[in-house]
């Protein structure tokens, strides 16, 4: 799927599509409650009320660079908490490839936060060793998100993840660690979303008097839009997630801003009573 805000083209590219497999991540999130938010079939749940979302990368051509936003789960990796997220041996690649993004052509790759399933083709192995994949690119870190998981990574899965994903893209001396309010170019500027993750960005696109919005994993579905308390269990801090969410969506919402989330598709943010709703872009 692609879009335009203005002069710059954003693409997403699908690693893996989900349909109702996330109660661990939304535990409030039931059948009976998506129910209740008919706007949110058929694009975003089952008539059944099971929710849909994928893991995708989304690749951004501004006039000047070509930057991949976010890298999925990778393949081969090890060590994952989720089983399924073990020894993957998928396309991904070919795929954007044959979107026309070979791996060189990008320039930059940004990422929203360093969690499991937004780093992983960060690296692909080679040889027995974990290398770039994407070998002349830039690797954009949020300071405050990567000195968090350096130091915090005591988990054997995330200190795995940190050790195949992030870490070979610092010893290759390939990354740039930013301030979260950090502007990239002049189409593409951060904004400071903690509460899912320490240190966790989303991004503002403006180019030719259009917005765009890339959430991250400020909401990981809709259905948090109209439940702005329904916090992830993989929020490091619920609360303020929740917080989060209110002033990131207030700030965009009854606007025409282009909103695409790390594990949803497009469309626009409108006020609904004391919180939101999410009206899906065909």
């Amino acid at each position: 799927m692609q879009w335009k805000v203005g002069r710059v083209k954003i693409t997403k590219v699908v690693e893996l599509e989900t349909v109702g497999s996330t109660r661990f991540i939304l535990p409030l999130a039931t059948n009976d409650e998506i129910r209740k938010l008919p706007w949110l079939i058929p694009h975003f749940a089952t008539e059944e009320g099971r929710l849909k979302m994928s893991i995708h990368s989304l690749v951004v051509e501004t006039p000047t660079r070509r930057i991949v936003v976010d890298t999925g789960l990778g393949n081969d990796k090890q060590g994952r908490g989720v089983p399924t997220w073990n020894n993957r041996t998928t396309p991904f690649l070919e795929t954007m490839i044959a979107a026309g993004f070979p791996p060189e052509s990008i320039d930059t790759v940004l990422c929203t936060h360093l969690h499991v399933d937004h780093v992983g083709w960060n690296t692909k192995l080679v040889d027995g060793k974990w290398v770039p994949t994407f070998p002349k690119a830039r690797y954009v870190f949020g300071r405050t998100e990567y000195e968090h998981w350096r130091d915090h990574s005591i988990e054997p899965d995330k200190a795995a993840v940190f050790g195949d994903s992030v870490q070979p893209i610092v010893d290759a001396d390939r990354a740039d660690l930013i301030p979260s309010d950090h502007q990239l170019c002049d189409e593409i500027s951060m904004i400071p979303t903690p509460g899912h993750s320490p240190g966790h960005m989303s991004i503002l696109i403006k180019s030719d008097g259009e917005q765009g919005l890339l959430t991250g994993d400020v909401a990981h579905h809709p259905c948090q839009m109209a439940h702005l308390d329904w916090s992830s269990t993989a929020d490091s801090d619920q609360a303020q997630s929740a917080v989060t969410r209110a002033a990131l969506f207030g700030r965009f919402a009854d606007t025409e801003t282009l909103v695409i989330g790390g594990h949803f598709s497009a469309g626009h943010i409108r006020r609904d009573g004391a919180a939101f709703r999410f009206v899906a872009l065909q």
